[in-house]
């Protein structure tokens, strides 16, 4: 039962740790003058992947290097599939943004990349990690520099909003904030990775496939509810950037640091089956979002994208 205990308390500390982290970093941030447009860009999308980061690390120290490849892997599939798929059931999502196909074949080249390094020797190299994580400043760089372009204001808005109330706090209080954010990350990835592994061994599941299901579920959450509320203000093409650059970030970052840190062992099961359904479902993506420039992701569509997530799901196990 302490094994149920930890999941739910490792979910919960990481949704909470997430938020604030999130909320303290930008406060600190405009504290130091950092335009809100590149506030938004690195320090919000780096914040919204901080549960997977913590939960990645805390895994690989525990020798389950399978529950940190999984938690990426899941957590991509079920962004496209699961969360993409009842967003558009709810609302459909009309695509708008022309640039929309350069985030897609970037979010491929990513997995890609991951798929051709995982065939080294089965492992995830301290190079191959450093490569995602140069990639990952150069993918950032590019997004400044387009977002500036073009004079987008709407995530500059948003931003301005979320802190409008907060912008008199003092820094060390804060500062304080950002703390216990960081130590609650910790906590709960310490919590969810406990209670996985425990569960996954009670019940003879492998940690790779807990890892694809549950943990990647739990920290698919922040995207699943940013979408959603981004589809009830009609803003509905946010939820496409969204979940695109959450498994580019996912790849390039989570993935990135890890390997960086101590390289991963990578289980044959990813490369002969997870590996292959990431790619396909990206593929399958790129046919719903077709014509690109004003295409349409319908509520059958997204019906057709949940199913796929149910018969990947029913195959795992």
């Amino acid at each position: 039962m302490n094994e149920y205990l930890a999941l739910i308390l490792g979910f919960l500390f990481l949704f909470a740790g997430g938020h604030f982290l999130i909320q303290s970093s930008v406060l600190i941030a405009r504290r130091f003058n950092i335009s809100d447009m590149v506030i938004g860009i690195t320090v919000v999308a780096l914040g919204t992947s901080a549960p997977e980061l913590f939960v990645s690390l805390k895994a690989i120290f525990a020798g389950s290097a399978d529950i940190s490849i999984s938690n990426v892997i899941g957590s991509n599939i079920a962004n496209i599939v699961l969360v993409l798929g009842l967003v558009a059931i709810i609302f459909p999502i009309k695509v708008k943004k022309k640039g929309v196909w350069i985030d897609w074949s970037v979010m491929m080249f990513a997995s890609l990349l991951l798929y051709l390094f995982s065939w080294n020797n089965n492992k995830l190299n301290v190079w191959e990690g450093i490569t995602f994580l140069v990639l990952l400043v150069l993918y950032m760089l590019w997004l400044i520099y387009d977002t500036k372009s073009k004079n987008e204001k709407l995530e500059k808005n948003s931003i301005e909003d979320s802190i409008e109330l907060k912008k008199q706090k003092p820094l060390i209080f804060i500062a304080v904030i950002f703390i216990m954010s960081v130590l609650g990350l910790y906590y709960g990835s310490d919590r969810l990775v406990y209670g996985a592994r425990n569960i996954a061994a009670s019940f003879g599941i492998s940690e790779r496939v807990i890892g694809i299901t549950v943990i990647a579920f739990g920290t698919s959450v922040p995207e699943l509810v940013t979408s959603l509320i981004a589809a009830f203000k009609k803003n509905t093409d946010i939820s496409i950037g969204n979940i695109i650059g959450s498994n580019i970030f996912n790849i390039f970052a989570i993935l990135g640091v890890t390997a960086s840190v101590k390289r991963l062992d990578v289980n044959v099961a990813f490369l002969e089956w997870d590996y292959l359904w990431m790619i396909g479902i990206a593929l399958l993506l790129f046919l719903m979002l077709l014509p690109l420039s004003r295409g349409v992701i319908s509520r059958w569509k997204g019906v057709v994208l949940v199913t796929v997530y149910v018969v990947y799901i029913y195959f795992l196990f």
